[in-house]
């Protein structure tokens, strides 16, 4: 009964990053030298013992492949050096976040310009923009009204933006996505 405890409710050791040095299962590892070049297939503890005789640790670049590939370098640098890419990417990366902007069948020309011109704003940062008509009452029964808006809308929109998700109701209210060109 206590093995059965200790088992369940020990913690789990998460893999942090590749194999390395005893950890390599594999038999053979195919091995790249810390200049690059290529050494050909060696058994592991041939290669852990070339890597430690350098001073550094053995770690599996590709372990899908047959045999798996190791290169000898430094564990840290390499540890940085993935550290590095990773924030590099995610510096890189856009998020593009969607507004919303909300109508009605019966909108004035003025209110409707004004809104046209400030999806105009959002989609010129990168943003994409969410048209939304909303029916009250028997507004609903005229859904030609909103069908003329939401084509008036692409026309205005065009030359900035192509329609994402065509005009379609949703309940009671009709909903459109524009995002930039």
């Amino acid at each position: 009964m206590t093995d059965f405890k200790q088992n369940y409710f020990q913690r789990r050791i998460k893999d942090r990053g590749p194999r390395s040095n005893n950890r390599i299962s594999s038999p053979e590892v195919q091995v790249i030298g810390s200049d690059g070049e290529n050494l050909g297939v060696i058994s592991t503890n041939e290669a852990i013992s070339m890597a430690r005789n350098q001073g550094l640790d053995l770690i599996e670049i590709a372990p899908n492949a047959k045999p798996p590939v190791c290169k000898i370098m430094d564990m840290g640098k390499y540890k940085y050096d993935a550290q590095k890419k990773a924030n590099l990417a995610k510096k890189k990366q856009k998020i593009i976040a969607l507004k919303e902007i909300k109508m009605r069948p019966v909108t004035e020309t003025h209110d409707y310009e004004f809104k046209v011109k400030n999806a105009k704003k959002f989609i010129a940062k990168g943003d994409k923009v969410k048209f939304t008509i909303r029916f009250k009452g028997r507004e609903l029964q005229h859904s030609h009204l909103g069908n003329e808006l939401m084509t008036k809308i692409k026309e205005d929109m065009k030359e900035i933006g192509k329609v994402e998700l065509h005009p379609k109701f949703d309940g009671k209210q009709m909903i459109m996505v524009i995002q930039p060109l």
